[in-house]
């Protein structure tokens, strides 16, 4: 297979936890991999390497996906170097972790940011990638979501929101973008990565998922393995939430 031949999926947050599984994931199935990311510039080239060691391309672009400007340029640039796309996976997100009933430390500065980022940060990646991923069959999209924008946990009251908003925002663009592009998201519970390892130990971590049908958390490659799954592994799947959390949600 040429370089030219060769599947191309976009990962942004792609540099760490679940985006960084994600670009593993499809270079093993023989994907180049553009790997976004907006400020873990080593972590990125770290992931980079890795990818390239597997045997496909990977390349790691800079861009804010809350900034439509940015946006653009980096589906540019992905047009430019790779000239198609065929699975566009939105991965990166920002949170504040802030109690529930602490309503005045939710500042409307941190909303904002949330939604600038987990919001129109996958409708304007969407929107950059749709002329490339129609000129592709079988060209989709797959974002993470969360359980939180279910049943409104999670971190604080703006990232439940924001997730639960992505969630319509995805059935909206699978009805919008049919039948040349599906679109699909993944909603996880705990995972054990460096967002929950910053405010969690091991011992209340493996507590939270205690009472889980399946007691553990989710590490990022099962995460990632259901992101491939919507991508690659079926077909007449569009408009979908699927839930990766145990059971903790039945």
């Amino acid at each position: 297979m040429t370089a030219s031949e060769r599947r191309v999926v976009v990962v942004t947050g792609g540099a760490t936890g679940i985006g960084r599984a994600c670009g593993l994931r499809f270079a093993r199935a023989g994907f180049d991999v553009v790997v976004n990311y907006s400020r873990s510039a080593s972590e990125a080239a770290q992931t980079v390497a890795e990818i390239e060691s597997l045997g496909t391309r990977g390349v790691a672009i800079a861009a804010d996906v809350g900034d439509d400007t940015q946006v653009r340029e980096l589906f540019a640039r992905v047009e430019r170097e790779f000239g198609r796309l065929d699975v566009l996976v939105n991965n990166a997100a920002c949170t504040w972790f802030i109690e529930h009933a602490d309503l005045e430390s939710m500042s409307e500065e941190k909303w904002d940011r949330i939604l600038q980022v987990n919001l129109k940060g996958p409708f304007f990646c969407v929107r950059a990638a749709t002329p490339l991923l129609k000129r592709t069959p079988g060209g989709n999209v797959v974002s993470v979501s969360s359980v939180a924008g279910i049943g409104g946990e999670g971190s604080c009251i703006a990232y439940a929101a924001s997730k639960g908003a992505l969630n319509t925002l995805t059935r909206s663009l699978a009805r919008a973008l049919a039948p040349q592009v599906r679109v699909n998201a993944v909603c996880p519970g705990p995972v054990d990565s460096r967002w929950l390892r910053a405010v969690l130990t091991e011992q209340e971590l493996q507590a939270r998922t205690a009472s889980y049908p399946l007691p553990r958390p989710a590490q990022p490659e099962d995460i990632a393995e259901s992101v491939y799954y919507l991508a690659c592994s079926t077909t007449l799947t569009t408009g979908q939430c699927l839930v990766v959390d145990g059971g903790r949600t039945m």
